[in-house]
């Protein structure tokens, strides 16, 4: 996919997800999130073609743009909006799949000290269509199923299924409502699938 067509659709994301936004200009120019995934991008095609260096050093520069921080290595599906942004932290063997929202203190961290060089998976996988609230922390190797929502501050050390409702510390794993589901799916325009 072209990068203007990606940029495209990270707009008509953070659209559909704020409705404080008043034009495409205003997510463009001011959403620090959207600039956080597009530094992103371009720091993970840097890793891609082994520029680590070059990859860590654009990562970090868009860190201390925008308050948000992403490992190169980390992978990102497509249409993730981060809201607010500042404070969230995705780590290096993170896996987020498309149609994700992450509000702000957001962190995806480790539970190991073992690099990813010795291939250990250290970071959460998030599943498609994934929310996750302000301040919540999901941590270690686990994996969160599609259209599940984790609640503000939750800690989550355990897998979840798909449409789950996450709350607490330690988070608890609940049954989502159709409505909650439906809501999400629609508030998209993705229907059911």
């Amino acid at each position: 996919m072209r990068v203007l067509s990606r940029m495209r659709e990270d707009v008509r994301m953070a659209r559909a997800h704020d409705p404080a936004s008043r034009s495409n200009a205003e997510v463009l120019l001011a959403y620090s999130g959207v600039h956080a995934v597009w530094g992103y991008r371009v720091a993970h095609a840097l890793w891609e073609r082994r520029f680590r260096l070059l990859a860590r050093l654009v990562s970090q520069f868009t860190r201390f743009l925008t308050g948000v921080e992403i490992h190169p290595a980390a992978r990102i599906g497509r249409r993730l909006f981060i809201d607010h942004g500042m404070g969230v932290v995705i780590g290096e063997t993170a896996e987020i799949g498309d149609d994700v929202m992450l509000y702000h203190g957001v962190t995806l961290g480790g539970k190991s000290r073992h690099g990813a060089a010795r291939g250990v998976k250290r970071h959460p996988t998030l599943g498609d269509g994934v929310t996750v609230g302000a301040g919540a922390k999901v941590v270690g190797p686990v994996t969160i199923g599609a259209w599940s929502t984790v609640g503000a501050n939750a800690v989550v050390t355990k897998d979840a299924p798909p449409e789950s409702l996450l709350l607490g510390i330690p988070a608890r794993v609940r049954p989502a409502t159709p409505d909650a589901i439906e809501s999400a799916r629609g508030g998209l325009g993705l229907g059911d699938g």
